[in-house]
């Protein structure tokens, strides 16, 4: 790559860049000096900071014509061309090509922007962001792995009609027991058995407080709750003015019903 850069008193000279301020264009003369032989810039804002510039010196830049931003961060400098001839001995080629191939250079050796291409490049980009998702999609059905948040939500729902609390289903902690049990074979049906046997046990005691996700589908725990005995809530005669229906969660519908009629005895 060439060492030596000149530059044009047609460009430098022009009112649009000496009505700039002089922060700007000592940002634009330190750009050019850092270009490579196609008028390329890979870090425009560390030599922007180093050189003591601001960020609206680079936009003004930007905005004067002055420069072409790509989506990269690259820079090129509109006017290289006019600025610099290279020998071909020394000359080297920009090695940002796909940014080289979105612009065209004009009769005045000015580069431009190739609206044509730019959509171009846009349109098959877009598209190959399509064919990814679907891509995606059909590996996910390929893989067997069935979408289970309907799964964890049916289980959690279930948790918190039976205790009455508010435990969230998409946590990641949660999720992520839950999906170890699925994983292991164990069914939605045998995630409600257990809350039901843990409810029928721990509800109205001490050991409420452990009606959780965390304990109920623990690795440890679920098995031996799964397989437990079922204990049955014994059922004394409440007074009838004790009998609400924020307390129905507590029971099996037959408990409950057990327990309305002996109310109203």
């Amino acid at each position: 790559m060439a060492e030596k850069r000149m530059f044009s008193k047609q460009i430098i000279d022009s009112d649009a860049f000496l009505d700039m301020p002089l922060s700007t264009q000592a940002l634009y003369f330190h750009l050019s000096m850092r270009a490579d032989d196609d008028g390329f810039i890979n870090n425009p804002k560390k030599i922007q900071r180093v050189v003591g510039a601001s960020e609206d010196d680079l936009k003004l830049l930007i905005a004067k014509n002055f420069i072409i931003p790509f989506e990269s961060g690259i820079v090129v400098i509109k006017h290289w061309r006019i600025h610099n001839y290279i020998q071909k001995d020394r000359y080297k080629p920009t090695v940002y090509t796909e940014e080289m191939k979105l612009l065209t250079l004009k009769g005045n050796n000015v580069y431009t922007m190739d609206t044509d291409r730019i959509q171009d490049v846009s349109e098959l980009e877009a598209q190959n962001s399509i064919d990814k998702i679907k891509l995606d999609e059909i590996s996910n059905n390929m893989s067997g792995k069935p979408d289970r948040a309907d799964d964890r939500k049916a289980i959690i729902s279930y948790l918190n009609q039976k205790t009455g609390k508010e435990f969230r289903a998409n946590t990641k902690a949660t999720t992520k027991l839950i999906e170890a049990r699925l994983n292991d074979g164990y069914s939605v049906d045998d995630f409600k058995k257990v809350i039901d046997n843990k409810c029928a046990e721990w509800l109205g005691t001490e050991q409420e407080q452990y009606l959780r996700p965390e304990t109920l589908f623990a690795p440890s725990h679920f098995e031996s709750y799964l397989n437990q005995k079922p204990i049955s809530k014994p059922i004394s005669k409440p007074k009838s003015n004790q009998v609400s229906d924020n307390m129905k969660h507590h029971y099996s519908e037959e408990e409950w019903l057990e327990l309305r009629r002996r109310a109203k005895e």
